[in-house]
């Protein structure tokens, strides 16, 4: 584990006697050697902010204290919840809700590039990771292909090589003297190599021979079976990255990773300019 630096506690407000109305931040004030300072103006900035998020994202993986009492551990993670619809096409029309999720292979995250727009400080970026795999319980009822789907058990899908584009939207603000980066929204386009699943218990376990030849039929038909599950993947790379991303960057000041940053009033004007 990664010993914390200077740690700033910051009491924002008392509304009252009791404990639970102290609401307090933590906050690094000493940039971590595992960060590299970059500057947009300068023509290398791409690489270079690239190269200092894939450092903090390995300190992260490493074990930052502060980002697992919040979040938990980075591989691997866990999300309660996810339920989809997808009824748009001839080839699938499934109604879905999985539980007790289990997303592993975001501690071999890279990072092959991350840019930072200088109009409204916005990211894009490209992720690469060599293997996901999501665990589960699932409900689901529909069809995909010509198979009508009844049942609830456990699955797994498992993904290789996965490509991840992402757009994250942000804000920035002050806190402390600092400025911060703030997430408000995520989206990503997924490009993958070959996508494996098992769901154990289909058609209420009437037929282990025909569960059994099912899932075969479903990865020798992976592509079209990917499209099925297409939503669900997405919402949990979305959730999962948003997640992190707001607790990665309320612990961090913007300023350690942009040297020349401007603060809200100078990017925003008065009205919007947030201080917390």
């Amino acid at each position: 584990m990664l010993k914390s630096l200077n740690i700033r506690v910051l009491v924002i407000g008392l509304l009252c006697t009791s404990p639970a109305y102290v609401k307090t931040l933590e906050y690094y004030t000493e940039k971590p050697s595992y960060i590299e300072s970059c500057r947009i103006n300068e023509p290398d900035f791409t690489n270079c902010s690239t190269r200092s998020i894939q450092g903090f994202l390995n300190a992260v993986i490493e074990g930052i204290p502060e980002i697992e009492e919040s979040f938990g551990p980075i591989d691997p993670m866990k999300q309660d919840q996810l339920s989809f619809n997808q009824e748009n096409s001839d080839i699938v029309s499934i109604s879905a809700n999985i539980t007790d999720l289990v997303i592993s292979g975001f501690g071999k995250m890279v990072i092959n590039y991350f840019r930072v727009s200088k109009k409204d400080f916005s990211w894009q970026d490209h992720i690469y990771i060599p293997k996901m795999r999501i665990d589960g319980n699932y409900k689901m009822l529909g069809r995909v292909l010509i198979i009508p789907l009844h049942g609830s058990g456990t699955l797994f899908i498992e993904i290789d090589e996965l490509n991840i584009f992402m757009n994250a939207t942000t804000r920035i603000y002050e806190k402390g003297g600092y400025t911060f980066f703030s997430a408000i929204a995520v989206s990503v386009k997924l490009y993958v190599g070959r996508v494996w699943t098992y769901m154990d218990n289909l058609f209420n376990g009437h037929s282990k021979d025909v569960e059994r030849s099912t899932n075969e039929f479903f990865n020798e038909n992976w592509r079209e079976f990917y499209e099925a599950l297409h939503p669900l993947i997405v919402e949990t790379v979305e959730r999962t990255l948003f997640d992190l991303l707001k607790k990665m960057f309320n612990l961090m000041p913007a300023n350690f990773f942009v040297e020349d940053i401007p603060n809200s009033l100078a990017l925003y004007g008065l009205k919007t300019r947030l201080i917390v």
